[in-house]
């Protein structure tokens, strides 16, 4: 397994985020991290990427303690995808996604031409090779993500933990993201995504990791664990499944039912 998290338990002063969470994840997985707002689902990322320190429990990376790890291990290991980045100055996109390397070239040390064009390499199979010498910050969202996709790729590591990828896009630019992310993921990449999109656990994870109450209440397939119970827990209205055939697959889809 590549990542195994073991009794966690982690508190903000006298209140309680996560108590004892447990979960696996196997080596090309694409798992959906869900939950309510306040869960833990973020504190559990920054435990994962060493910016916390558990207060209790352990978490392995590819049976490595995570406390045991120096950081360039960690970035060897993991790459973080957050939901946008606003930087203080207009890097280039080639710029921004050459900070990848920066766990393993060290602050001070320039990135080689080797590196630049691994960086085009990469900003090419994401098909946003002529967005390389424009400002990130006036590029739109969904581009954006595309750009922290490719900072993750060029850090090398296999796996990805990505908090509310597709937050604040619009559908058509989540839907190319989250194509992206599958496809990365069918390359062999392991993927852990927090989301509040029920449909996107259904369409595009292999398993649902459910945490509520400080606890993991459900883990399993999107199509066993998601049920109409569990996802009213979740956002606090009762909804309706239905399945839709779409000729190829079935695609499961959640819709409110409290009108």
């Amino acid at each position: 397994m590549q990542i195994e998290v073991r009794n966690l338990v982690f508190s903000y002063g006298d209140h309680r985020v996560l108590d004892g969470v447990s979960f696996q994840v196997q080596k090309g997985e694409l798992v959906a991290l869900m939950g309510p707002n306040g869960t833990g689902k973020s504190t559990l990322f920054r435990l994962m990427l060493g910016f916390l320190r558990g207060q209790g429990g352990s978490i392995r990376i590819e049976g490595m303690e995570l406390e045991q790890m120096t950081n360039a291990q960690r970035a060897e290991k993991l790459a973080y995808i957050p939901q946008s980045v606003d930087p203080v100055y207009n890097y280039t996109v080639e710029e921004m996604v050459l900070m990848g390397l920066t766990g393993s070239l060290g602050i001070l040390s320039m990135p080689k031409e080797e590196h630049k064009m691994a960086v085009r390499r990469i900003l090419q199979n994401l098909g946003i090779e002529e967005l390389s010498e424009r400002g990130y910050a006036r590029i739109s969202g969904g581009e954006r993500q595309l750009v922290l996709l490719a900072r993750a790729l060029v850090q090398k590591a296999g796996i990805f933990l990505m908090d509310e990828p597709t937050a604040n896009l619009d559908y058509g630019n989540q839907h190319r993201v989250m194509k992206k992310v599958r496809e990365l993921n069918q390359d062999g990449y392991t993927v852990m995504m927090s989301t509040h999109n029920p449909e996107q656990a259904f369409l595009y994870a292999d398993r649902a990791v459910i945490l509520c109450d400080g606890v993991v209440a459900a883990d399993g397939p999107p199509e066993e664990v998601l049920t109409g119970e569990m996802l009213e827990r979740i956002y606090g209205i009762p909804v309706v499944l239905a399945d839709e055939d779409l000729g190829k697959r079935k695609v499961r889809i959640c819709l409110p039912a409290d009108d």
